[in-house]
């Protein structure tokens, strides 16, 4: 499984490695609390599929109640989700909930974990998630995880039946207990061996739970008092996990801040029973394992400790760091030499960044970084030297208290350095089911350390210590302040088509024409820009002089060679030919006010949609719920779409109270409510009357799905109907017209069961299970061995209009370029029109 990387150690160092982009002290109650925790000497996993799955409760209590270094495996990263901040799907979304998890983490002090699993979207049991998850790969990672992480105690968020409602839940406690009797296990995955040791937890828990109507607890099962009030906090810790939990903003999944205790429940899973605590037969202090005199120090610092001057602890850690370095564990030495650093340089008030004016820099170029270095004690800290990526500068400086330091350097970004990405993203995934990894020893891992970092040689006392700092962007931002991210290294030429997606339509279109961006980052003198399909040049141009700007290149494709093409779904691509070397990239940049600048790289590609596809309809109001990507497809198909406000739906009086004019629901050949807009637009109760009128008037009402969870209007449907979770999975089920010869499944394009061919992830989800006799299901479908459902699309008359309610899932279809998905939409939108 793993291959071999070369590594340094540096006997008498050990790098301070912070994933922010500046290094900065804790506040004294955190530091108060890191040391409290080095006292404890178990872990804890907690393990479940996705993010936002994890109790944040629990991790709370124990991370700051029981002072118990805690993490998090997540075995996806959420990327089969749906996102109520934007259009990302899939991988994009994924790195929107990695890092949403990071920031909650940054709260309740838990670490984070991953797999190499990629989250495909529900499932309803392990036999359908291990159709697609590999079983042995996903229980390598958690091996690998446990191996390094080193837990006593793993704690799993559900059980491995159906009542973990979801066959990724379920899959994720499979997992676990299968990792768990292998992580002890020498001969288990022993490529791992050559960087980690064998390592044997003590138990397995489930952390049972009373979800909804499902209560999986019992009054025998382990029982623990969590959600305590901490003073250091100022709130209890269901309070802390409230505000934890509520980072998880692309799933909407805010949550209240419960004050107040609560019991949790565990249900024994595997390894030795624990009758009174998590933690029965755990090696809990130093002094169980000979160590009496750390424990007796870590007392001392701890019943010394000054809140307000906590660099008076400073030569008592010192101290404590040589009887550490001292310990013959490496594995602990490692763990703790590194909370311990942390705490010494926090205590120290240091603070220390490299940054530059810009926020991208290509490979190869040179830029002009300020090293800023401040210590706030008394207690001398020297700043020996300094590696600026290749060159190494010493200075044998005292840093004087509270005083800042900035050394001007220019630094040459390396001519071989990698662009900015997530390791997970760098390659094409090994399969739909799993990423891989340029370096497998990154599994587990959140995101990589910087490669690009200056090094900073500091003596503290006797003891040395070499703190990383990445090479970082800062800003002032008007509103937001100081704004400091990391570096982000692009290639030197980008390519972007203007569109996403583009529409052919047979006997209207006569050629294509293709526009695309490119935006050099430094100048070229000559190139050659291409069109390319299928391995064929299409197209290409050459370019003379690009001097570090953006330019945009045209190009038609004939009809001709476009009816030449069998394929009703085109894959182009783009690429810039300069110097030898083939550019091919486009940009994705995610920013979000809550997340830091995220960017990775897909291959300059766009999908044509090519075919019969045909809509009736010109003008289109849209409610918008969740992101979704079909307000911008209806445009590319040519339709007129108005995203629809609160002035659209009432009508207007002048001050005498006469001379009305009407809402402008009435323009409209159709209009569409976004995916969850009952869950997301909370107007939607004042609106819901206007919309029914403009339906009984003679509009055309289509509404996508919506869940039961935090709604806005009770009654959708001008006629009732209920929603429940029921959905079909399988994006390959086979689907049964209940009346071929409806309209909607024949103008103004002819529905047939090849329309439900080459759909992705899903068919659909949240379908209606009871409805009032006045609608019409138009399809039957199901996953293997279950109940035919009817409730993928329901039509009805309403007076002189229309309105169909359909969970299908074209907010995922469209955005694939799948053409029968594209014919079944347009087909609901001019239902009006037949």
């Amino acid at each position: 499984m793993f291959k071999k990387v070369s590594t340094v150690f540096i006997l008498g160092f050990y790098t301070v490695f912070c994933s922010a982009q500046q290094v900065r002290p804790s506040k004294s109650s955190e530091i108060y609390r890191e040391i409290k925790t080095l006292k404890n000497l178990p872990k804890v996993l907690y393990l479940a599929a996705h993010p936002d799955d994890e109790n944040t409760g629990l991790l709370s209590w124990l991370i700051n109640g029981q002072n118990v270094e805690t993490g998090y495996l997540s075995l996806t990263r959420g990327d089969g989700g749906q996102n109520l901040l934007g259009t990302e799907q899939g991988a994009a979304l994924g790195l929107i909930r990695t890092h949403e998890l990071l920031e909650a983490r940054k709260l309740d002090g838990a670490q984070q974990f991953f797999t190499r699993a990629i989250d495909f979207g529900f499932s309803k049991n392990t036999t359908d998630t291990f159709k697609q998850w590999n079983a042995d790969s996903i229980t390598a990672d958690v091996v690998w995880v446990i191996r390094k992480f080193r837990p006593d105690i793993i704690i799993c968020r559900f059980p491995p039946t159906a009542a973990a409602g979801h066959g990724q839940h379920a899959a994720s406690a499979v997992v676990a207990e299968k990792a768990f009797k292998l992580a002890g296990d020498k001969t288990a995955f022993p490529d791992q061996l050559k960087y980690v040791n064998a390592w044997q937890p003590k138990r397995v828990l489930w952390n049972t739970f009373r979800f909804g109507g499902v209560n999986t607890t019992a009054e025998n099962q382990l029982k623990v008092t969590v959600g305590q009030y901490d003073a250091q906090l100022g709130m209890g810790y269901g309070e802390l996990a409230g505000l934890s939990r509520s980072l998880h903003k692309s799933q909407g999944a805010g949550t209240q801040s419960v004050a107040g205790i609560r019991t949790e429940y565990f249900a024994h899973v595997a390894g030795e029973s624990a009758e009174a605590t998590l933690f029965d037969g755990v090696t809990k202090t130093w002094t169980s394992q000979g160590n009496a005199d750390i424990d007796q120090l870590l007392d001392q610092i701890i019943s010394a400790f000054n809140f307000n001057n906590p660099d008076q602890s400073l030569p008592a850690l010192l101290a404590l760091r040589k009887k550490v370095m001292a310990l013959r564990d490496s594995d602990q030495k490692k763990d703790k030499i590194k909370s311990l650093d942390n705490i010494i340089l926090s205590c120290a008030g240091f603070m220390g960044e490299v940054a530059t004016n810009q926020a991208e820099a290509v490979a190869g170029d040179h830029y002009n970084f300020r090293l800023n270095l401040i210590s706030r004690t008394v207690n001398p800290v020297i700043l020996e030297n300094v590696k600026w990526l290749s060159q190494s500068e010493s200075f044998n400086r005292e840093l004087s208290k509270d005083s800042l330091i900035t050394i001007q350097h220019d630094i040459q970004i390396p001519a071989d350095a990698a662009v900015t990405e997530p390791y997970w993203l760098a390659k094409p995934p090994v399969n739909a089911a799993t990423f891989a990894v340029p370096d497998e020893t990154l599994v587990g891992m959140p995101e990589a350390e910087s490669p690009l970092n200056v090094l900073v040689g500091l003596k503290i006392g006797s003891e040395k210590f070499q703190v990383t700092l990445p090479l970082s962007f800062k800003k002032l931002d008007p509103v937001r302040g100081d704004v400091v991210e990391a570096l982000r290294i692009v290639p030197a030429v980008e390519l972007k088509f203007i569109q996403p997606l583009y529409l052919v339509k047979e006997n209207e279109d006569l050629r294509l024409s293709i526009n695309f961006k490119v935006n050099s980052n430094k100048p070229f003198n000559k190139g050659i820009l291409n069109l390319m399909y299928n391995g064929e040049r299409l197209g290409s141009a050459e370019v003379n002089s690009v001097k570090g700007k953006d330019f945009t290149f045209d190009y038609v494709i004939p009809k001709a060679k476009l009816a030449s093409i069998s394929s009703n779904r085109l894959q182009l691509e783009a690429n810039y030919v300069a110097d030898g070397v083939t550019y091919h990239k486009k940009q994705v940049l995610i920013q979000y006010p809550h997340l830091p600048s995220l960017q990775y790289f897909e291959p300059a590609t766009v999908t044509v949609m090519k075919g019969d596809i045909q809509a009736k309809v010109k003008k289109v109001g849209y409610v918008q719920g969740a992101g979704d990507f079909i307000p911008e497809f209806l445009r590319i198909a040519g339709v007129q779409v108005d995203i629809l406000k609160d002035g659209d739906f009432y009508g207007s009086i002048d001050e005498s109270g006469e001379n009305g004019s009407p809402n402008k629901l009435s323009q409209y050949d159709a209009i569409v409510l976004g995916v969850r807009a009952n869950n997301t637009e909370k107007k939607l109760g004042r609106w819901m009357p206007f919309l029914w009128s403009y339906a009984k008037a003679g509009g055309n009402l289509v509404m996508q799905y919506n869940t039961n969870q935090d709604t806005t209007v009770d009654q959708l449907g001008m006629y009732n109907f209920t929603i429940a979770n029921k959905r079909v999975t399988e994006e390959n089920a086979a689907v049964r017209f209940l009346n071929p010869n409806h309209k909607l499944l024949n103008f103004p394009n002819k529905i047939t069961a090849d329309d439900f061919k080459g759909w992705v992830q899903e068919r659909g989800a949240y379908f209606p299970a009871q409805w009032d006799a006045a609608y019409e299901p138009l399809f039957e479908m199901h996953d293997t061995d279950e109940e035919p459902l009817q409730g993928s699309t329901l039509y009805a008359r309403y007076g002189k209009g229309n309105f169909i309610y359909t969970p299908l899932a074209f907010f995922r279809q469209l955005p694939a370029g799948n053409v029968g998905a594209a014919r079944l939409f347009l087909n609901f939108l001019s239902a009006q029109k037949n």
